[in-house]
């Protein structure tokens, strides 16, 4: 009996597991940024996941880069939660925006404190979204962060300072802030390659 059998006959009889290649799906939540949307593997942020923000310092855009997401989830009636921003939130821009104020909430703690308020939000599911500026977090504080967001269902946004681009973290997505305004790097990204070239957003008036 000849030990040779086609591939096709195989492939007919299901006696063979032919993987397919994944396909390029749509995200579930796009940034409102096309040149990030396109860079990223989902096309957009990563569901249910924490995403870092790293940067030098306030001004470079940072909350113009989550505005769109904000304001489309908001408009959806869905809530959004701030914990201990570093400023008081201005409404007017926010409201320019278009975010419908009814739908933030804005939580003032600090330290451990506002990760524990963090983690206990994402964790319950009531919110959308969930913004938060961590004064200190280790890899541990982070990895409960993203099991929260994997839990709740929740977009969770953590800014914090550049400087921590050179240590480890277990966010699906991190992205810098580190050249002019309206520059973001992308520098870890699940699923995907990075790109190589920083990629511009529109920072508004």
């Amino acid at each position: 009996m000849s030990a040779v059998v086609s591939l096709d006959r195989l492939l007919d009889e299901r006696r063979v597991w032919r993987g397919r290649p994944a396909a390029r799906t749509a995200g579930r939540q796009p940034s409102g940024h096309a040149a990030l949307d396109a860079a990223l593997p989902t096309g957009g942020w990563p569901a249910s996941a924490l995403s870092e923000i790293l940067m030098p310092g306030p001004g470079l855009g940072e909350l113009h880069l989550l505005w769109p997401t904000l304001a489309r989830l908001t408009r959806a009636a869905e809530r959004v939660i701030l914990v201990a921003p570093p400023f008081v939130p201005y409404a007017p821009a926010w409201q320019a925006a278009g975010l419908d104020l009814r739908r933030l909430e804005v939580i003032q703690a600090s330290g451990r404190d506002a990760l524990w308020a963090a983690e206990q939000c994402l964790r319950s599911g009531s919110c959308a979204a969930l913004l938060c500026w961590p004064e200190r977090a280790d890899d541990r504080a982070l990895r409960r962060l993203q099991v929260a967001a994997e839990n709740g269902q929740s977009l969770a946004f953590a800014y914090r300072p550049l400087r921590e681009a050179h240590n480890p973290s277990p966010a699906a997505l991190r992205l810098a802030l580190d050249g002019r305004p309206g520059q973001v790097r992308v520098l870890k990204c699940r699923g995907g390659l990075a790109p190589a070239t920083p990629l511009c957003f529109a920072v508004g008036a």
